[in-house]
């Protein structure tokens, strides 16, 4: 199956702000629900002590990403890292479904960040969840690229994958929030609207969620990628890690300056 570029609803600029923030809540509450990220815990935390970093830029955050659960489940050696939340179109700190404070070390920041082009000030190793999809091949590399050239780590994980059963799960996945809504916080009539009344957000889900199947990169398409970076030479590992409790696997793609890598012994 070919990878097919196409635009996903819910980015795109034309669509309204408020029901961008309603259906990046939906994914939020079902990713936080499914535990979707749990079992890349020690995929990442090797990176993170490999790096030597003991902060986190995640990118295209949405409404917060997996990270309150994530900074959970890291080990010793990696537990107690400050998370920085970005995203090109931020949502404002306490609006979003995720809780974060500095007691948890998990915060938004409220500054648009571009991951083609991220701050200088913004140092730490940098992750993206169910996101990197969104970008063709050219700004994917320049993505990766720009952490080189920063001399920053760089995770990338997605659950999506190029293939006739994932896009048959998004049929399923598409009416959860049929049955989750009335749990989500803070609660909104204008999300029982979009939902019940009128189903955009069940409708988007769906549209989007076969969107971002297509788009997926698959690791033989990961690993050509990372073939043409300019700089300082980087390990790499890229991979599926099994999901959790039977879900779907994690591709993944880790990278780090090499001279920071450690020996299996110290990881």
């Amino acid at each position: 199956m070919p990878r097919i570029q196409f635009i996903e609803v819910h980015e795109q600029p034309w669509f309204p702000k408020t029901l961008r923030s309603e259906v990046t809540d939906v994914l939020q509450f079902g990713s936080e629900a499914a535990k979707t990220y749990s079992s890349i815990a020690p995929v990442l935390g090797r990176a993170l002590a490999a790096s030597g970093s003991r902060s986190v830029v995640d990118l295209c955050s949405g409404s917060g990403g997996p990270w309150l659960d994530l900074s959970q489940r890291l080990d010793a050696d990696t537990a107690g890292i400050h998370v920085l939340l970005t995203d090109k179109f931020p949502v404002a700190a306490g609006q979003g479904n995720l809780k974060t404070s500095s007691a948890n070390g998990v915060q938004f920041y409220e500054k648009p960040v571009d991951a083609k082009q991220v701050p200088a000030e913004l140092t730490g190793f940098r992750t993206m969840f169910t996101s990197f999809h969104h970008f063709p091949p050219a700004e994917a590399r320049a993505i990766l690229q720009n952490a080189v050239d920063a001399g920053q780590g760089i995770g990338i994980f997605e659950v999506t994958r190029r293939s006739g059963f994932a896009i048959a799960m998004m049929f399923p996945w598409s009416l959860s929030p049929l049955v989750f809504t009335p749990f989500l916080r803070p609660f909104r009539w204008s999300r029982l609207l979009w939902t019940y009344m009128l189903p955009v957000i069940p409708l988007v889900l769906l549209f989007d969620g076969i969107v971002s199947c297509l788009r997926s990169y698959r690791p033989r398409e990961l690993r050509e990628m990372v073939k043409g970076l300019a700089g300082p030479k980087y390990h790499w590992e890229i991979g599926e890690q099994a999901g959790t409790k039977g879900g779907p696997p994690i591709t993944f793609l880790v990278g780090y300056p090499d001279g920071r890598r450690l020996t299996k012994e110290q990881l």
